[in-house]
């Protein structure tokens, strides 16, 4: 019986007869030669079919196949440089699992909302095969450097009673007669959390109500978020720089075939290796005026601004000490400038914005009560976080990153909403 095997292992099996279960790609039709582009979901080969070597009913098969038909195919498996990925299938057997139909998505160009709306199907072309593919190992990255360096996985809630960062971009939702939102950040209870277990990372969804339609924005997007006690700014920005860099290097190494599927210029990525510069606001908004561009001092950064900061650096950059006012109200201030929060965002370079956002986070009970009451934040729905400072606060800071804008980075997207399976944006709920 010839052995099942996936197509990513190929060059195993050389010279033997294998069994390959997928789909049909793409299909040449050269009259008595069929050649069939099967995938299965780890690969695509190219399968030859000839119709002096097989039965009729075989090659009628194969010339009956429509494209997303699915199909399991039997051959012996051989090297053949000239062939996708190497290697090619002489096939003795087909059978048809279900004759697709008429196939929406073809290789003719098609508009992005069109796109959208088949986003199901558009799943399976190589290009998003391979962004996918990009994600899964980014994923499997940020889990593998916190395990591998002492932080705990704690999960945190979903269903949250408060806002994190503010109330304007919250989803909204009936408990039981009661109010809650939908999490913008584990953050909170991560705090809680390291008081328990020193350093932890919480990872999952997250949901910011946002109406935006840039190509940074989701309104759901993942994020993963580590939290140290005893931690300070600079120790934040150390394992931040490390732990990005482990991330491209990750997917440089595991996920070259993709990245060259996506016709990715990696040389930029190979020169992300700590340490990373590191600005100040101020001189930051010094370089946005020298560039012409209009900015006041107090402001957040939007994306023109990021790209006008970051195409100075060669690496993702650090920008610090951003004014108290325009960060959360859980930043501690500047021992020196109490006008300036201890607070870092990480700009990835090639115009690709804040991939990571954080800081030290207060330890005082007298500041964190002061910034809820100056903030309008309901005091009853933080009293839980106000404990912490009450019972053994110490120094601590964490930050967060965003799966999909580091994915679009990595794999040189102009979009972010290629880099998760499903994209939630500004009217866009469907499939």
């Amino acid at each position: 019986m010839p052995e099942e095997a996936y197509i990513e292992e190929i060059a195993q099996y050389e010279g033997q007869e294998v069994t390959l279960k997928g789909w049909l790609y793409h299909k040449t039709d050269k009259g008595r030669l069929q050649f069939l582009l099967v995938r299965d979901g780890t690969g695509v080969i190219q399968c030859v079919v000839l119709e002096k070597d097989v039965p009729g009913q075989v090659f009628e098969a194969a010339k009956s196949l429509t494209q997303e038909s699915s199909l399991i195919v039997t051959g012996t498996a051989r090297a053949d440089e000239r062939a996708p990925g190497g290697y090619e299938l002489t096939v003795k057997e087909i059978e048809v699992v279900q004759l697709a139909q008429e196939y929406p998505i073809t290789p003719k160009e098609h508009g992005v909302t069109f796109l959208m709306d088949h986003r199901h199907l558009w799943l399976r072309s190589s290009r998003q095969h391979a962004i996918l593919r990009v994600r899964a190992e980014v994923i499997r990255a940020v889990r593998d450097y916190f395990d591998e360096n002492g932080f705990l996985l704690v999960d945190t809630p979903i269903l949250t009673p408060a806002a994190c960062e503010g109330t304007s971009t919250l989803f909204e939702t009936d408990y039981f007669g009661d109010t809650a939102y939908l999490a913008q950040s584990g953050q909170l209870y991560s705090e809680a959390s390291i008081m328990a277990f020193g350093k932890v990372y919480c990872f999952g969804p997250t949901f910011r109500a946002e109406k935006s339609k840039t190509r940074r924005h989701l309104l759901e997007f993942w994020m993963v978020e580590p939290e140290m006690a005893y931690a300070d700014l600079d120790e934040g920005m150390r394992v931040a720089e490390e732990f990005v860099s482990y991330i491209v290097e990750r997917a440089l190494t595991r996920r070259k075939p993709e990245l060259k599927t996506l016709k990715r210029d990696t040389a930029s990525l190979e020169k992300v290796k700590p340490p990373f510069p590191r600005i100040s606001y101020d001189k930051a908004v010094e370089i946005l005026h020298q560039e012409g561009l209009e900015f006041e001092w107090g402001d957040d950064f939007g994306s023109p601004h990021e790209t006008a900061l970051a195409k100075h650096f060669e690496k993702p950059l650090f920008v610090h000490r951003f004014p108290t006012l325009c960060k959360a109200f859980y930043m501690e201030p500047d021992p020196d400038r109490p006008e300036l929060s201890l607070s870092v965002d990480c700009l990835a370079p090639e115009g690709y914005g804040e991939i990571i956002g954080g800081g030290q986070r207060t330890a005082s009970l007298e500041i964190l009560e002061k910034r809820i009451e100056e903030h309008n934040l309901p005091r009853e729905a933080f009293e839980w976080y106000l404990d912490l400072r009450r019972y053994g606060s110490v120094p601590h800071s964490g930050f967060g990153l965003g799966i999909e804008r580091t994915v679009a980075w990595i794999c040189g997207l102009e979009h972010i909403r290629e880099t998760i399976p499903f994209p939630r944006m500004l009217h866009r709920l469907y499939p």
